[in-house]
């Protein structure tokens, strides 16, 4: 079967996407000439080639690229057509800027563009500066508008834990050959996208950039930023400590900020019927005082006459008094370190509640006293080395006022001696509600011991995974009883 023109220059394109994705020089040398010529052809801008140029520039400066951008999710989704077979830039409703003629061929250099900017050449770099990585930043956000996830729930900083599946559209299954083949989900573009950034910091100096107001001022507070600044701390001091504790105070605080959400909007306990409902208006059951009055209707009048009058139970039971979050702190756990502190902040802010904050690697140290204040809690921590979780559990008793009204969370990846597990026997038994957590990141993503998860799970004790909603949900359960 002969492909036409059109089929011919997305073709073109497609393999110098994957020869730049892949690093391959020499393929991409092969195809550049090519696809110059044919942006000349369409009267396209020659930066959508230009690896330089961020995605939030071009289409400032090329306002008709725009339309591209916008419906680029129905060019990927596709229709499953014959015409569509094998190609994501086909099955496009035209729009009013776009020339119907020139629109397949100018999606797909768009979708290239969105692509090499995000996971091509310029994000292996060697060295990144400050002013690179808020590009690349930048173009992650471009990447999840153009194809309709939610802001930010690509990198872990929009809405906190968002389970695999689209936020918003997301990547959807082709229709051509291939289609049937497992794709890339969220979770793990997720996960890539984390990873990539991670690196990226990595590559980064960023004690030089730190002590430069300039450079450190392009800096844009992530998770994989708070991890580098928690492990550098040590190392900090002056002009470039300032700028590391701001940049974590802003982290901290954009993460608490969503937390918070979800804590408040997390149901607050069971009803308490053993209390009689306040007798006031705004506890009124009005559908049920209708109902239970209709006997009293008078249809000669058409009026209904009330003799009683039905209040709705408000009153919930009372909030457990203690609870004690252990956290692994080794380097592997960061995350979870972050959003406990954060987490532990929150519920300490509730009424009677007392909480108790304990980080804990080879040693053990009581982050209590700075439990209201999780970026202080953070700035206290030493990440990295092994863990020691007996020693833990041993200072995590000794904050056990009133068994049955204590919630316990263990954090943690649980590679761990096996003494702790006769430990875990004994606080269970007395009457501590014992939560074992393997992960609280945004990915989902843990690991954890199998041998721990097994015992666990016969002394009643499943381990919790997944997303942070995940261990609100259960605390509020546990603490509400």
């Amino acid at each position: 079967m002969s492909l036409t023109l059109a089929q011919k220059e997305r073709a073109v394109s497609y393999w110098r996407l994957i020869g730049a994705c892949f690093a391959q020089d020499e393929l991409i040398k092969g195809f550049q000439d090519q696809v110059s010529e044919i942006v000349n052809r369409e009267n396209l801008p020659l930066a959508l080639l230009d690896s330089g140029m961020s995605l939030e520039v071009l289409q400032k400066r090329y306002p008709g690229l725009r339309p591209h951008f916008a419906d680029i999710t129905r060019v990927t989704a596709g229709a499953g057509t014959a015409e569509a077979a094998g190609d994501p830039t086909d099955s496009i409703t035209p729009t009013a800027q776009v020339d119907p003629t020139s629109i397949s061929t100018a999606r797909t250099l768009v979708f290239s563009k969105i692509l090499l900017n995000v996971f091509g050449p310029n994000a292996r770099a060697p060295q990144c500066s400050a002013q690179q990585y808020t590009q690349w930043l930048a173009d992650v956000s471009a990447f999840e508008e153009a194809f309709g996830y939610a802001p930010g729930i690509l990198r872990g900083s929009g809405s906190a834990g968002t389970s695999s599946g689209s936020a918003g559209g997301g990547l959807g299954p082709g229709g051509g050959p291939g289609g049937n083949r497992e794709l890339i989900d969220d979770q793990q573009l997720r996960a890539e996208l984390q990873a990539m950034e991670s690196d990226i910091i990595q590559r980064m100096d960023l004690l030089e950039v730190l002590s430069q107001d300039g450079l450190a001022a392009n800096l844009q507070p992530s998770a994989a930023l708070a991890e580098q600044l928690m492990h550098l701390k040590g190392k900090l001091s002056g002009k470039a400590l300032q700028h590391a504790r701001a940049l974590m105070r802003r982290y901290v605080d954009s993460l608490a900020e969503v937390l918070r959400k979800q804590v408040l909007s997390s149901s607050t306990g069971r009803i308490d019927r053993s209390v009689p409902p306040r007798r006031i208006f705004r506890n009124l059951d009005l559908k049920r005082t209708v109902w239970k009055n209709l006997p009293n209707y008078n249809p000669g009048d058409g009026k209904l006459y009330v003799d009683d009058l039905y209040y709705r139970h408000t009153a919930q039971k009372e909030l457990n008094n203690y609870l004690i979050v252990v956290v692994d702190q080794s380097g592997s756990m960061v995350n979870a370190m972050t959003q406990c502190a954060i987490l532990a902040s929150i519920f300490a802010s509730l009424p009677r509640i007392k909480v108790t904050l304990i980080a804990f690697d080879t040693s053990v140290i009581d982050l209590t006293p700075w439990v209201h204040d999780p970026f202080e809690a953070l700035m206290r921590t030493n990440l990295g080395g092994g863990n020691d979780g007996p020693l833990a559990m041993v200072e995590a008793r000794a904050h056990i006022a009133d068994a049955r009204r204590t919630t316990m969370v263990w954090i943690s990846d649980f590679y761990e001696r096996r003494e702790l597990m006769p430990m875990i026997k004994a606080v269970k038994e007395s009457g501590v509600q014992f939560l074992p957590v393997a992960s609280v990141s945004g990915t989902g993503y843990y690991s954890l011991d199998g041998w721990f998860k097994d015992e666990l799970k016969k002394i009643g004790c499943p381990v919790l995974t997944g997303n942070i909603k995940k261990l609100i949900a259960e605390l509020k359960k546990n603490l509400c009883r």
